[in-house]
């Protein structure tokens, strides 16, 4: 029988009261560990803690400012804002990102355009940023991701103004378009000023005007619950509005303009010669900028891309050609400048012109010639011995100074980028491209608008602006003035860029005599009839290559010299007080006044309808006008047309067998 140990009640007891102060201090050590942190988090940290939880609750949102309007000299509307809904994505409330890209398509179609736009700001963009997933929802994609709303957080249908051009491509050119934001616009943009915001100008006054028409982003308080979702708003700061600009353009004369090219590729422009103004600016064919705001299709570019007519082309002052013979009145004008001509001087015309110690010869375009000239006789007719001979009296150095002084061979200055410099002849030029010194046949090309030439419409307006204006030049100006909102346009002063080019009077009147005498008895008699007011003109044909055999002499078919030659005209009215000048190209025409000509008279008869029906002048009865009154040129506050379709339609037959009226090659 095994034997029962003694119960040692005193050890019991001791081991117990060890134990339980041990525990005791355990407690103690736990509670102060608890209140020490909780004195840290709630006391010492407060701060830091409180405004955590309130971020968690109240969140900033960007408001995007509303782009400012364009409009045209009287108020016409340009370019627009119109509501519009886009799906948005925050990136920090999405768990999947790819699983949701995938499933969100079977709601909501998404072209590869729209995702790769997406991915390359996903990567821009800070997580809690909201990125465009797709623009310009449709209300059938609206309702269905509606109905599926929960199976996408952090997903969302937001409102906003996207850009609307309602004269689509009568102004392409000229105002340009917007595009959406993408991953290189992200590295030279400011983020701050951009945020909430899906499109920038890509072209046109869009793009040169950005920092005008953007404004300045607000932003919101908005309060979330657990989900993100919003559930109201705390506090607003108003975003700035971008500016409104008024155009010195007037839409029915840059409609008129548009449709008297009746579809044939070409370009026009119309200037002020008191200021500069811009009145029309046409480059034919055109294209629809509204396809390009959210995204342009790849089968809509491609086309724009294939057409051999190159809609996408600004060739008023993007694409430089020979000017032909329309340099000859200001090459008049640089001989009696130097003092190498007076109006009387005369040259004897024989049909073709030799070079002194050369045998080859340069031709007059008309058979036997235009016999014995001054300079106002040279002008009307287009001889091209008269200026041959003042070439090369001038020298290439003084005619590339005195051209210069005009505007060719830079740009003029305008209101848009991307505008060309073309070409002027000179030996700096040929230097820097050829190892052979200048040679005189190169300067009797000169003097005819051939050879190396090479102008825009732009610069050849500009110069001929210049002249009606008595040699004043004035940079090219499309923005008369702007706007805040709810306030009255502020006009952008231009001034004159330099003194008159003209010394004497006496000159300008000599070669606008023989710019008179174009339209009257020249190369562009019968263009102007009817019209009633003088008007200054010169034609300019010049062939895209030099004539080699005889082909020229026996193919003077229309269709043929049509494929060969750009047709040119440029004029000026009244004479006495010009308000207008204009100048129009068409890339395939057989003879300058003739199929020019036509385009420059639509467009003065849009401008003159456009001022009443009558300006002020002093050649010109007023009986003879039937108007008393013209309209102001300051832009209105309320519209004064509509959108309308342009039409087009095959190009006018033309007379076959219409003599040339200055041709200018050797």
């Amino acid at each position: 029988m095994k034997r029962r140990s003694i119960k040692d009640s005193r050890g019991e007891a001791t081991l117990f009261r060890v134990r339980a102060v041990v525990g005791f201090l355990l407690i103690l050590i736990g509670l102060g560990t608890l209140v020490a942190r909780y004195s840290y988090l709630q006391v010492q940290r407060h701060d830091e803690f409180a405004l955590r939880s309130e971020n968690n609750r109240v969140k900033p949102r960007a408001i995007p400012p509303a782009r400012g309007l364009i409009f045209d000299r009287n108020g016409v509307l340009l370019a627009d804002n119109v509501p519009a809904f886009r799906l948005e994505v925050v990136p920090e409330q999405v768990s999947d990102m790819k699983g949701m890209l995938e499933h969100i398509r079977e709601v909501v179609p998404l072209g590869d355009d729209d995702l790769d736009a997406f991915r390359k700001q996903l990567k821009q963009n800070r997580r809690f940023d909201s990125v465009p997933l797709k623009l310009h929802l449709t209300e059938d994609e609206i309702a269905r991701f509606a109905i599926n709303r929960w199976r996408f957080p952090g997903v969302d249908v937001v409102p906003y103004l996207t850009r609307r051009y309602p004269y689509g491509p009568l102004f392409a050119h000229v105002v340009g378009y917007v595009g959406r934001i993408d991953a290189d616009d992200l590295n030279h943009l400011d983020a701050d000023r951009y945020k909430g915001t899906s499109h920038v100008g890509r072209s046109g006054l869009e793009r040169s005007y950005e920092d005008m028409l953007h404004g300045e982003p607000g932003y919101e308080l908005v309060e979330v619950n657990a989900d993100g979702r919003v559930q109201r708003v705390l506090e607003t700061h108003a975003p700035v509005p971008g500016k409104n600009l008024y155009l010195s353009i007037d839409v029915r004369v840059q409609k008129a303009a548009t449709e008297a090219f009746q579809g044939r590729p070409g370009a026009s422009v119309a200037i002020d010669p008191r200021n500069g103004q811009v009145l029309a600016m046409v480059s034919v064919p055109s294209f629809d900028p509204n396809l390009f705001v959210n995204g342009i299709s790849k089968a809509d570019y491609t086309g724009y891309m294939t057409d051999e007519d190159k809609p996408l082309l600004n060739r008023a002052m993007k694409s430089a050609y020979p000017p032909g013979s329309t340099v000859k009145p200001f090459l008049a004008l640089g001989g009696l400048e130097y003092g190498i001509r007076r109006p009387e001087d005369t040259v004897l015309s024989t049909g073709e012109f030799c070079i002194p110690g050369q045998q080859r010869c340069y031709r007059d375009d008309t058979r036997g010639g235009d016999g014995t000239v001054n300079m106002v006789r040279a002008i009307e007719k287009s001889t091209n011995t008269y200026f041959y001979k003042l070439a090369l009296d001038m020298g290439i150095d003084r005619l590339s100074s005195w051209m210069g002084s005009l505007g060719f061979g830079k740009k003029t200055g305008i209101d848009l980028q991307g505008e060309a410099v073309g070409i002027l002849p000179s030996r700096e030029w040929k230097a820097t491209r050829s190892k052979y010194g200048w040679f005189p046949g190169e300067t009797v090309l000169a003097g005819i608008g051939q050879g190396y030439w090479n102008v825009t419409p732009l610069q050849l307006a500009h110069a001929i602006a210049t002249f009606a204006g008595h040699g004043t030049p004035y940079e090219p100006r499309l923005v008369m003035a702007t706007a805040a909102v709810k306030e009255r346009p502020v006009p952008l002063p231009n001034p004159a860029s330099g003194p008159s080019l003209i010394h004497k009077p006496s000159e300008w009147n000599v070669v606008n005599q023989g710019m008179e005498a174009v339209i009257t008895g020249g190369t562009a008699k019968g263009q102007f009839t009817g019209f009633p007011y003088v008007v200054a003109g010169k034609s300019g044909t010049a062939e895209r290559f030099s004539r080699r055999s005889n082909d020229y002499d026996t193919n003077k078919n229309t269709a043929y010299l049509a494929a060969r030659h750009r047709a040119w005209f440029m004029a000026y009215t009244p004479t006495d007080a010009p308000r207008i000048a204009v100048v129009a190209m068409l890339e395939a025409g057989a003879w300058g006044a003739q199929d020019s000509g036509p385009i420059v008279r639509k467009v003065m008869e849009a401008w003159l309808a456009a001022q009443g029906g009558a300006v002020p002048a002093k050649n010109v009865p007023e009986s003879a006008i039937g108007v008393a009154s013209s309209a102001p040129d300051e832009p209105e506050d309320t519209p004064v047309a509509t959108p309308a379709d342009m039409p087009a339609g095959p190009p006018p037959e033309t007379p076959s067998n219409t003599a040339p009226e200055d041709g200018g090659n050797p």
